[in-house]
């Protein structure tokens, strides 16, 4: 009977009978990366989009080229774009991801600011990750080649997760980047640690190597890699013999790496990984307007609204439409435990936390992609620590591969049916293989569509507006689009149009977010533009009175002070409100030297000849070498009656300017 029991608990001997391209793994590769290519090379003409303008277009140290990159290393990864300490860390925590900007200036230095040859770059990346998933897979269930597991579930995992389009975010915009070396170098690092425990003698170490030095390029991209310390043991344990403890001690190579970025990261931007949250809503999207001020959410709301985003972004894998790149406030609505769909979400991640662990403790491989897919998302669910938004479709890059895992063996336990001791056949896996084909096909066609969407910022946020409606962020984003563009526009009834249509955009944004200043001065450039200085001044007002140390509206209300003077004195002839807004011009900023001028010509005007003088005598102190400003001094005492004087200052701007006379 031992004997027996023996033979029948042996894995029965089979045989795949598929044709030769279903086990032909370079020919898998080869469909991956052309797969990958053909989705995205509608990227290549693409100009620069939404975030690029943070790490390279808008970024000091990156536009440094390789002559930058000590600075990006020393400091946080947005400083070079702020310009100023403090404002780097508006997001709680700070970011550290100096790899990809390291990237990035090397590419300024070699091509300068051609976003094509960093797109393509961003494809043939791409394309690696689906290499590597399939590798890696495969890999994972090498002892199940025999059944067809590690042909049909790698190739299936890494189709679906190439052709999904909730990746054209980290692919398409090149700021994705990050994402994109983050996964990549976590998967590297998984198949060699991997490749490390199944190999005997002096290859073990080279691959331990390999992994760490992946793991490094990897967490200096971005900070969650470091969710891989729990993937790489959860792996040891599902699909080796190896028990808890020793999947635990064979993944500690790992922390060498990890603890050489935190040391490093700790260094630049301090151990605050976390930080306090900040109090402007959006940077912190768990705080709500009450008065005139800021308040945070409940635990019951905060709790509620993380949940449902949870359940969002399984919608999203499973139905990826519509898409947007803004889920900022309050795209994603305030939610309590009353709404249905957060109470569903609570049940349903329990559910699969607790089944993945029970699946896990029994070696099954569902439970890996189940763990694999809850643990790479809950380091951004804002659960643990708030990430600056409600949800992006980029954090769920990561965990997306976990998802296509379980669809793949789903696909497979659900169609292909294993006879012990007898031959498999390659009808098994005609439905599955169909299935995974359609689907494929369906989100490649939607990935190709969605992709000239993120071409540049106006048709961005043109697009993503009419869906990311109660975005206070996207509508003031596509206002400020329009209010720039239009400076461009030579035809006058376009411009104001695109004006009118920016106005109305940032109208919205305010009535999602009252205190939202930068829509208040996107709005003062908006009516400066339009020549309703009145208005232009009141919103530039409102701004101030929401942050009086702003400098931009500081600045644009001088600015606009000045133009108002100039408008009601030259193309209104009212000397008095333009002498009352040069004033106010001039309080703002003394030293602007416009300003300054046209005081003395509007003084001149008014008949207050000594005031004129006294103006225009700036002026040359300020611009000795104008020669108009010798002749408009010149003017002023012949006004004045001092013609002597008139008569020097008058050759001395001829002297300047043999033609100054015509010119006047």
């Amino acid at each position: 009977m031992a004997k027996s029991k023996q033979k029948s608990d042996k894995t029965p001997k089979v045989k795949l009978d598929a044709p030769a391209w279903f086990t032909n793994a370079k020919l898998h590769m080869i469909i991956i990366a052309v797969f990958a290519a053909v989705l995205y090379v509608n990227t290549l003409g693409h100009q620069y989009a939404l975030d690029d303008s943070i790490v390279i277009t808008d970024n000091d140290f990156t536009l440094e080229g390789v002559s930058g990159i000590g600075d990006i290393m020393r400091y946080d990864t947005f400083r070079g774009f702020f310009k100023v300490e403090g404002k780097d860390k508006l997001v709680s925590g700070g970011r550290y991801r100096p790899f990809t900007l390291v990237m990035f200036a090397a590419g300024i230095s070699m091509w300068g600011e051609k976003p094509g040859i960093s797109h393509f770059i961003n494809l043939l990346l791409y394309a690696g990750i689906g290499i590597m998933l399939y590798l890696w897979v495969r890999l994972l269930l090498k002892n199940k080649s025999a059944y067809g597991y590690g042909w049909f579930i790698a190739l299936a995992t890494a189709l679906l997760f190439v052709a999904h389009p909730v990746h054209t975010e980290c692919v398409a915009n090149i700021k994705g980047r990050d994402e994109i070396m983050a996964l990549l170098g976590s998967v590297i690092a998984a198949y060699f640690m991997l490749k490390s425990y199944l190999s005997k003698g002096k290859s073990n170490t080279k691959y331990i190597g390999i992994a760490c030095l992946a793991f490094v390029i990897a967490l200096f991209s971005k900070e969650n890699t470091i969710t891989f310390l729990g993937v790489v043991p959860l792996m040891l344990f599902v699909f080796t013999k190896a028990n808890l403890g020793e999947a635990i001690v064979k993944s500690l190579p790992l922390l060498v790496p990890t603890v050489l970025f935190m040391i490093v990261r700790t260094a630049v931007i301090g151990f605050d990984v976390g930080g306090d949250p900040p109090t402007e809503m959006m940077n912190n999207p768990f705080i709500k307007i009450q008065g005139n001020g800021y308040v945070p959410f409940s635990g019951g709301e905060r709790l509620a609204t993380i949940f449902y985003t949870l359940l969002r972004y399984l919608q999203l894998l499973v139905v990826p439409y519509p898409l947007t790149h803004d889920y900022y406030p309050r795209h994603i609505a305030i939610m309590n435990f009353g709404n249905w769909q957060a109470i569903l979400s609570v049940v349903l991640h329990l559910g699969l936390l607790v089944y993945g662990l029970m699946l896990s403790a029994k070696k099954n491989i569902l439970g890996f992609g189940i763990l694999y897919y809850i643990g790479t998302l809950f380091i951004v669910s804002n659960l643990l620590f708030p990430v600056g938004t409600n949800m992006a479709e980029r954090f769920i890059f990561m965990p997306s591969v976990g998802f296509c895992f379980v669809v793949a063996v789903l696909l497979h336990q659900l169609f292909v049916k294993i006879k012990r001791e007898k031959l498999i056949s390659f009808s098994n896996y005609r439905i599955p293989l169909g299935i995974v084909g359609v689907v494929a096909l369906v989100f490649g066609v939607m990935t190709v569509a969605r992709n000239p969407i993120w071409y540049n910022n106006m048709t961005l946020f043109v697009n993503d507006a009419d869906i990311s409606v109660n975005s206070a962020k996207l509508q003031n984003s596509v206002g400020g689009e329009l209010v720039t563009k239009s400076v461009d526009e030579k035809d006058e009834t376009k411009r104001k149009a695109m004006i009118n249509k920016a106005i109305g955009h940032l109208n919205q944004a305010i009535k999602i977010h009252p205190n939202y200043k930068n829509a208040y001065l996107l709005l003062g450039n908006a009516y400066n533009y339009l020549q309703d200085y009145d208005k232009s001044i009141s919103y530039y007002e409102h701004a101030l009175s929401i942050d009086p140390n702003y400098v931009d509206a500081n600045s644009n209300l001088a600015v606009t002070y000045r133009s108002a003077g100039r408008y009601y004195g030259e193309q209104k002839n009212d000397l008095n409100k333009a002498l009352a807004y040069l004033t106010k011009a001039e309080q703002a900023n003394p030293q602007d030297l416009e300003t300054i001028r046209l005081l003395g010509v509007v003084y001149g005007m008014s008949g207050n000849s000594n005031k004129a003088i006294s103006y225009f005598t700036k002026v040359t102190t300020l611009q000795p070498n104008s020669a108009a400003a010798w002749l408009n001094l010149g003017n002023a005492y012949g006004q004045a009656g001092d013609t002597q004087k008139a008569e020097s200052f008058r050759q001395k701007a001829v002297a300047l300017d043999p033609n100054v006379l015509k010119q006047r």
